[in-house]
């Protein structure tokens, strides 16, 4: 053939050249000699595929799958992405790229200079033999991965791979030594990681007998038919014997290239019933999709835990993974996996893979939280199955929500703290007797979240409990309907119960014990919640309120015991108990159930002035009443004698009025409530007489009265046995009452 001259040439290779700098390429033509006009249609061929030495194993893989224009265009997305940022940032990457493309133009008329003999004289057919597949992935990733992005331009990344997800991650097969530096003896599994080794006895027993010679052959092999089938343009059927293949591998090398090809193969199962869906593999069998799916899940934390372990600190916090080389490639794969998990317990109904699902990902934790996209996510969907899931996966949420907590970043814990608050509230709406029970679960788990970091804990207590008080504060100032119905509601009694069980562990003797003596930050809140609290219970004071005034006093009780703390509650609940006893209420029978107070904050219209109601409210009355004279910071006082006295005369003389205007009939279930309970607070005040008959201090000497105090007994004081029988009494009624409802409904379901 005729040559076409310098020209030509030169018009070749700097078209080549601009189309290997517009998809984002570092590679460079080598100098290059045109022998004819049909070479030049091999330029852009040869200036995407590279020349040099031989092609890795993997990049010859990934040319032949067929997706390297999908490739292209993700790049292409990214330098967009990245040319917005830079306009963001004050034009400094217009400068920039005039800056690049003058070098650029110097570099091509040096490289045709050079181009003069080394490839002069090949033909067509030799230019093709003399594989020129050379990879540029990993330089891709690495200077991708070395950027530094603000949070959202990192997210507008994220969006973009994962909503393709469709490269195939072959520079991790790079990283994979092939020697027998990740050889792992399997008698070393058992005692490293006993849980793990007894999974696989139970379930995949046919793993542990191998031959340890067949491992890398057969993930070769099987790369072998992966690219086979998709030269045949045809979507692989993904077999149990190729699965077992991925697990031995796994499991005898800990292969990042068994990895990478399962979780392919994963997004596949993640996506399959979706349309407009490139999938990687077809899977026909629900037994391979199910032995999939768990694999995925069980084996992804070994292998990551092997290649780059995180950090765990004493105060049993954790770091990220060190920024090395092998966990910048790895990165990009492990948080398109979890998205795809992410996706996948969306489509999930199976409790027992939800909460295997939830159990494995808390281990994949310290390898997501640099990207705060995939935290948000992920603290989404715990949250979302710790409001509304059954009670043990509720748990496998949480437990989830506690170790994103368990982070360093600040930011990471202030965002779970007030997202997991914000969920509570808007669960606790609406409480009747089947949504109560998880409720409470609710309020305990999340009280424990907040008391593990008490400094960042105060800062949102602080504030949500300021919120509690302005609440109060307009609602008294205005005084209208609406305006008590900002107070009087669900949402306010549960948030004022979940402080009071949030500072009374944080609080507690235990807790103290637990931090060397160290008082906690959040003991300074008690009495802004103590004032909250009862200002609302003073906000208004009718019968029908008497139930939410119950709500109040119960959760400022629960306060004051684990916190020793003196609060003054009998103001509270004697109102209530003596209007059962005054001869004005005269209360008409009726045939009304009794009214459950755990589940009522106001009374309806007709339980007001019938009898069953008045003997509800004595019994809650007074069973708080006397929970609130046996607490510590009561009956443990050393003037204990003298607190009770008002309180005897009260209540004897409330006695005594009722049975003056009903003569012989006062004998009711009220006033013999209010009765046993006068006989059993004078039996506890002459008990507390008794005990302190040989102190020789005065009331001065507080830390004689301290010492005395804590030296008290106070479990076996009469009020507190009395309040010991009460409470096994309720209890047990509370469970018949539970079981009836239980069984009511299973006659309605037939």
């Amino acid at each position: 053939m005729e040559s076409n001259g310098p020209d030509l040439n030169l018009w070749a290779l700097r078209t080549a050249r601009s189309k290997v700098l517009e998809r984002g390429s570092q590679t460079r033509p080598e100098r290059l000699h045109i022998e004819s006009a049909s070479s030049v249609l091999l330029i852009p061929y040869y200036a995407l595929s590279g020349m040099g030495k031989k092609a890795a194993k993997s990049t010859r893989k990934f040319a032949a799958s067929g997706q390297l224009k999908k490739t292209i265009q993700a790049r292409r997305k990214f330098r967009d992405i990245k040319k917005k940022a830079e306009k963001r940032k004050g034009g400094k990457g217009k400068e920039r790229e005039v800056h690049e493309d003058e070098d650029v133009s110097e570099d091509e008329e040096q490289d045709v200079e050079e181009t003069s003999g080394k490839f002069k004289g090949m033909s067509v057919d030799d230019f093709l033999g003399g594989g020129f597949m050379q990879g540029d992935s990993d330089e891709e990733g690495s200077q991708s991965g070395g950027e530094a992005m603000s949070e959202d331009e990192e997210d507008e990344e994220e969006g973009s791979e994962y909503a393709d997800d469709n490269e195939s991650f072959a520079d991790v097969d790079d990283l994979e030594d092939e020697g027998e530096a990740h050889l792992m003896e399997l008698s070393k599994l058992a005692e490293k990681d006993p849980e793990f080794y007894k999974y696989l006895q139970e379930n995949d027993r046919e793993l542990l007998e191998f031959s340890l010679n067949d491992a890398n052959a057969a993930v070769d092999e099987d790369g072998d038919e992966d690219a086979e089938a998709m030269e045949e343009d045809t979507t692989p059927v993904l077999t149990k014997e190729i699965l077992q293949r991925w697990q031995k591998a796994l499991l005898d090398h800990r292969s990042l290239k068994a990895l990478r090809k399962m979780l392919i193969a994963f997004r596949s199962a993640a996506h399959m019933n979706e349309e407009d869906q490139v999938l990687a593999w077809r899977i026909d069998s629900s037994t391979v999709y199910n032995k999939l799916v768990t694999t995925a899940l069980r084996y992804t934390p070994v292998v990551l835990e092997h290649h780059c372990p995180y950090r765990s600190l004493p105060s049993g916090k954790f770091k990220a993974p060190t920024q090395t080389n092998k966990w910048k490639t790895l990165q990009k794969l492990i948080l398109s996996y979890f998205h795809n998990v992410l996706h996948l317990m969306g489509q999930i109904s199976d409790d027992d893979m939800l909460r295997l699902a939830f159990t494995e990902t808390a281990k994949l934790v310290p390898y997501v939280t640099s990207s705060r996209k995939t935290v948000k996510a992920y603290l989404k969907t715990c949250l979302n199955y710790w409001s509304s899931a059954e009670d043990s996966v509720r748990i496998s949420a949480f437990l989830s929500v506690r170790r994103l907590a368990a982070a360093t970043d600040e930011s990471i814990v202030d965002l779970v703290l007030k997202n997991t608050y914000l969920t509570l509230v808007r669960s606790c709406k609406s409480t009747s007797a089947h949504t109560l029970p998880a409720i409470n679960l609710m309020k305990n788990s999340a009280s424990e979240l907040f008391c593990a970091d008490h400094a960042a804990s105060y800062q949102h207590a602080f504030g949500y409990i300021r919120q509690l008080a302005i609440h109060l504060r307009n609602s008294m100032k205005t005084k209208t309907k609406e305006a008590y119905k900002q107070v009087y509601n669900w949402q306010y009694v549960h948030c004022v119960d979940f402080w009071a069980l949030v500072i009374a562990r944080a609080c507690d003797k235990q807790t103290l014990i637990e931090r060397g003596g160290q008082e906690s930050e959040l003991k300074a809140l008690i009495y802004p919640l103590v004032q909250v609290a009862l200002g609302a219970a003073r906000l208004i004071h009718n019968a029908r309120s008497f139930p939410f005034h119950l709500h109040i006093v119960r959760s400022i009780l629960h306060l004051t015991r684990h916190t020793n703390t003196y609060v003054p509650l009998a103001p509270y609940l004697l109102p209530i108990l003596t209007s059962t006893l005054s001869a004005s209420s005269k209360p008409k029978p009726s045939t009304l159930r009794p009214l459950d107070f755990e589940t009522h904050i106001r009374a309806p219209q007709q339980y007001l002035k019938t009898r069953v109601y008045n003997e509800g409210l004595a019994e809650e009355s007074a069973f708080l009443l006397a929970e609130y004279l046996a607490s510590p910071p009561v009956q443990g006082s050393i003037g204990f004698p003298e607190v009770i006295v008002p309180i005897v005369l009260l209540l004897r003389k409330a006695i005594k009025g009722a049975k003056g205007a009903q003569g012989k009939l006062a004998k009711t279930k009220e006033a013999g409530i209010a009765k046993a309970l006068v006989d059993r607070i004078e039996e506890s005040g002459r008990w507390a007489e008794q005990k302190r008959k040989g102190v020789v201090f005065a009331p001065g000497k507080m830390g004689e009265v301290e010492r005395w105090e804590e030296s008290l007994k106070v479990e076996d004081s009469p009020l507190a046995r009395y309040v010991k029988v009460q409470r096994k009494a309720r209890e047990k009624r509370r469970k018949l009452v539970e079981k009836a409802r239980e069984g009511s409904d299973e006659i309605l379901e037939d």
